[in-house]
């Protein structure tokens, strides 16, 4: 396939490359990709590399003669644990000593696919029409395109079970090579502790490995029995702290290369922005300033440090032109509204007939806005890059591999093999390492240069450019009954299609005006994940209305469902104040075929002593299920000089069986504390194309003293693991909003809750 290139301008061409709608244009076109695949059977091995030291067993694991169990893992490690979680399923099936586990990257592989992502992600009505046959297309496209992806709480709920069977194979293999020195059943032999034991003698794993692999595997792999000296559910310590403790932990922008030189960017402003002037000669003053590098849409400067180049890029002070009226905060609010009257909404969920319930009645009825929720990661974006001509090496950290090669081999010219990408860990992420804009970047102005570059992007260039969480508005309206039923329920959403605009921009489709009109153009479920009610009422009706807001939007930490579970709890918390019932009682009488939602709710409460949220308590209350987990979180917050204060926070979560407890602690307390940020700030306002503020320090950010005490519930659970990192953050802020109605009498019906300038 040829791959179009940037155009000289450093315009981003449309390819024909992955895309969603390649899955299904119609059902012939269905019809014939099935039959296409059908007909092109596929095998895949691993593609490692494995130094003379090492045995391959399989494409999960290495173990080398000093008996290290090296766990290839080939999600993006950005703070949420997974090179410790993934690695302690295997070695737990494996009978591993913990303090001999490591963990190595993986190569891009169609082995490595996150279907389950992909499933949850691009599906579309003709799939599901489809049945188990769209299902099949749909994981097909995936693992033939190498769809690798972190992200929406997928890579434990993806893989566990192909590292307890890597784990599981390895120790079966092993236990055939003892038996075989032994002269005994293998049956017979076990792992345990990183030492292969018949009971009686034992050997390291190191000694067999070499020799293990040749020997065959049963028809039935046999998984480990009983509890004892089991790894799985054991606190064990995460493999990737001591090194960030100490600083040895590799970032982006700690890569050297030989000869290396540093670049800063200056991106226009929100738009369709175009670079008009620059003043070169008074950037090459500068000290250390080797070379200006400019496109259309953006403009770098290369120094012999970043320092330089940055503050060559202020002396340069480019211009740009923005093409129509530029982005400011009333124009998305003005868009958003009048998305109600857009002829491209449309009944996404109903269940029963809406109209004669509420026609004649008497209707309760309230409006919510949510402002665009920005990542604000600790670490901004960096890449480096070493351009040949033939080959392009990259260091950056990306939740989508396979694309961000793609792209930067559709910036080079080059063929995707000639693009070798080095995944490196992130300093937070919350979605926006899905894009790769960066490493596209640092890969054209290295070849620029002709020479090893570091791009790392300042915070004023994060925030202008970052894609935030989508807006959006929601009415909301209900009829109560007897007893304080809901007999009828209608939501209506006004939001953009983010995750719909993430995966065209990240596939090279359009530039990323066209991709949100594009977007704007059709109603989305994703748009309004979390919107169905988990309560048993009346019938319901959810409407969602897209929005071409003027402002590219992505992914999230929770995504959409932040703003429903904020829209939802709010509106709930209203009908049982109009009820005159108590918001515990409210919720639990409607919750009886949510038995796992409903202890949740309890735990926290009782945790929380839960006052019943009477006037002048500061409590709140608010829950949300979403990835296969269960979250309810109990507040007591209040006002102090006009600030947001929060003096307890409960959360009690049922998300699973847990590889790591104490890492799914870590996870629940991140989420609160992100939730907490969203409601007091993390927020995107804009004028004239430009953010207002692009200081965290302005941010409203939650510090430690705004936050108490932050108590955590695990419920106990067998049921199948749930995602962990995204379920805590929907709660907070409607209950941080619902405990300060007890305080003010006041409904704070807006995200952030507090306005600022």
């Amino acid at each position: 396939m040829v791959r179009k290139p940037f155009d000289t301008a450093g315009r981003k061409t449309a390819r024909a490359g992955i895309d969603r709608r390649t899955l299904l244009i119609g059902g012939g076109a269905a019809a014939g990709l099935l039959i296409a695949w059908g007909a092109w059977p596929r095998s895949y091995q691993p593609n490692l590399n494995v130094a003379a030291n090492e045995t391959l067993f399989n494409a999960f694991l290495k173990i080398d003669r000093a008996g290290q169990i090296i766990v290839v893992v080939p999600q993006l490690e950005m703070g949420q644990g997974v090179t410790t979680l993934l690695p302690q399923i295997l070695a737990d099936e494996l009978g591993a000593d913990w303090r001999t586990v490591a963990v190595q990257p993986a190569p891009i592989s169609p082995l490595y696919a996150n279907t389950l992502l992909a499933e949850e992600e691009l599906t579309s009505d003709w799939l599901t029409l489809l049945g188990s046959a769209g299902r099949w297309a749909q994981q097909q496209y995936a693992v033939r395109s190498a769809l690798m992806l972190t992200g929406g709480s997928t890579s434990v709920r993806m893989f566990e079970s192909a590292y307890r069977d890597a784990g599981a194979a390895a120790r079966v293999l092993l236990c055939k090579a003892a038996a075989a020195r032994w002269d005994i059943a293998w049956e017979a032999c076990d792992i345990q502790n990183g030492l292969i034991t018949d009971g009686q003698r034992t050997l390291k794993i190191g000694e067999l490995a070499s020799e293990a692999t040749a020997f065959t595997l049963p028809d039935i792999l046999p998984m480990r029995q009983g509890i004892d000296g089991r790894l799985a559910g054991q606190d064990l310590p995460r493999l990737d702290l001591p090194s960030k403790v100490d600083g040895s932990a590799n970032f982006a922008a700690d890569i050297r290369l030989p000869d290396m030189v540093f670049a800063s960017i200056r991106h226009g402003p929100i738009g369709e922005a175009t670079l008009k002037s620059v003043n070169e000669a008074a950037a090459s003053k500068v000290t250390g300033f080797l070379k200006l590098i400019r496109t259309e849409r953006w403009v770098a400067v290369v120094a012999t440090n970043w320092w330089a180049a940055n503050k060559a890029l202020d002396l340069a002070d480019p211009v740009f032109t923005v093409v129509g009226t530029p982005l400011d905060t009333d124009s998305i609010e003005n868009a958003l509204e009048a998305a109600f009257a857009n002829s491209a909404g449309r009944r996404l969920y109903e269940t029963g007939d809406l109209l004669p319930v509420f026609e004649g009645a008497s209707i309760v009825a309230s409006e919510y806005q949510v402002a665009p929720g920005l990542h604000l990661t600790a670490e901004t974006p960096a890449a480096a890059a070493r351009i040949t001509d033939d080959k392009a090496e990259i260091w950056m950290a990306t939740q989508a591999p396979t694309l961000a090669r793609a792209a930067i081999a559709d910036a080079l010219g080059l063929p995707d093999a000639a693009v070798t990408l080095y995944p490196m860990q992130a300093g937070g992420s919350f979605g926006s390492r899905m894009e790769h804009d960066v490493g596209v970047q640092a890969a054209l102005i290295a070849r620029d240069i002709g020479r090893p570059v570091q791009l790392m992007w300042s915070r004023l260039e994060d925030i202008i450019q970052d894609r935030p969480r989508a807006p959006a508005h929601a009415r909301m309206a209900a009829r109560l009954g007897r007893g304080g039923r809901i007999e009828g329920w209608l939501a209506k959403v006004a939001a953009p299609a983010a995750l719909t605009e993430t995966w065209e921009r990240i596939t090279g489709n359009a530039l990323p005006a066209d991709v949100a009109r594009n977007a704007a153009k059709s109603a989305d479920r994703r748009a309004i994940s979390g919107m169905v009610p988990p309560y048993a009422m009346g019938p319901f009706a959810v409407d969602h209305y897209p929005a071409d807001i003027g402002l590219p939007t992505g992914r999230w930490r929770s995504n959409a469902d932040h703003y429903s579970a904020f829209f939802t709890e709010c509106f709930i918390d209203e009908l049982a104040h109009i009820a005159g019932i108590e918001a515990l009682s409210f919720r639990i009488q409607m919750l009886t075929d949510q038995p796992r939602l409903a202890h949740c709710l309890a735990s926290a409460t009782a945790l929380g002593g839960w006052q019943g949220g009477i006037d002048g308590s500061g409590q709140g209350l608010a829950c949300h299920a979403m990835s296969g987990s269960y979250a309810a979180v109990m507040v007591e917050a209040g006002l102090s000089g006009g600030r947001l204060s929060i003096s307890r926070i409960v959360a009690a979560v049922d998300c699973g069986e847990q590889v790591n407890p104490d890492i799914a602690r870590q996870q629940i307390e991140g989420g609160v504390i992100f939730g907490v940020a969203s409601a007091m700030g993390a927020a995107g306002s804009y004028r004239r194309g430009l953010p207002t503020r692009a200081i965290l320090g302005r941010m409203g950010l939650p510090r430690l003293a705004d936050i108490g005490e932050i108590t955590v519930e695990l419920i106990r659970s067998t049921a199948s693991t749930g995602g962990i990192g995204e379920v805590a953050v929907p709660p907070v802020a409607p209950a941080i909003a619902n405990a300060l109605f007890t305080v003010t009498g006041q409904r704070f019906r807006s995200l952030p809750l507090l306005a600022r300038e």
